[in-house]
């Protein structure tokens, strides 16, 4: 009977030896899992703020010598467009060979690294000359050598204030068209003199 109660402690000592061995190698096998779980997630995080750029400048020149220069304080990149950059804080010039400089500022803008075209959006200024243009919505094409302004437009030179829906204005002849979107309505017009009275000329 000793002899058999040896064998069986044995026996229960083999037993709980290979349990414990079991229990070891569950756990690491877990812990690996965990692990290979939080990495992609760890990537993917890395991905996400790769995309963002910090003091962002975009400078071009096209055919006639015109030059186009933006800058950000942030800049974002699309994912699903890598041309396309999202960006906030803008300031931006437009050196035209023929003429004076054109300056642009902006809460936040879109601009397209492939054909220069840029949105910009909420509290938009443009100084040209003695000219002030606000509004809320710039649309401004390079290759086209046009601008759009439109919501909220704000036009201000020496002499009118101008209030409307849309202006554009075409960079190479610098003509003009300020309008509103319905018909039946006109752009308010205001003169400005010398004495700070401003005089309602058309509504």
């Amino acid at each position: 009977f000793l002899m058999i109660e040896r064998h069986i402690g044995k026996i229960i000592i083999i037993i709980l030896s290979f349990i414990a061995v079991l229990i070891v190698i569950n756990s690491k096998f877990f812990e690996k899992k965990d692990a290979t779980l939080i990495k992609p997630q760890e990537l993917e995080s890395e991905v996400y703020s790769s995309n963002k750029i910090k003091d962002v400048k975009y400078t071009t020149k096209d055919a006639d010598g015109n030059e186009y220069i933006i800058t950000a304080t942030e800049g974002e990149i699309d994912y699903s467009n890598s041309n396309i950059i999202f960006l906030t804080n803008i300031k931006a010039i437009i050196k035209l060979t023929n003429s004076d400089d054109i300056l642009i500022t902006s809460s936040y803008g879109k601009y397209n690294s492939g054909n220069f075209d840029t949105i910009f959006s909420k509290n938009v200024i443009i100084n040209y000359l003695n000219n002030e243009i606000t509004g809320e919505y710039l649309y401004f094409s390079l290759e086209r050598n046009s601008l759009l302004m439109t919501k909220k437009v704000i036009y201000t030179n020496l002499e009118n204030i101008l209030k409307a829906d849309a202006l554009e204005m075409n960079l190479e002849t610098k003509d003009t068209k300020i309008f509103m979107y319905e018909n039946q309505k006109k752009v308010n017009i205001k003169s400005i003199n010398w004495y700070g009275y401003n005089k309602k000329i058309s509504d």
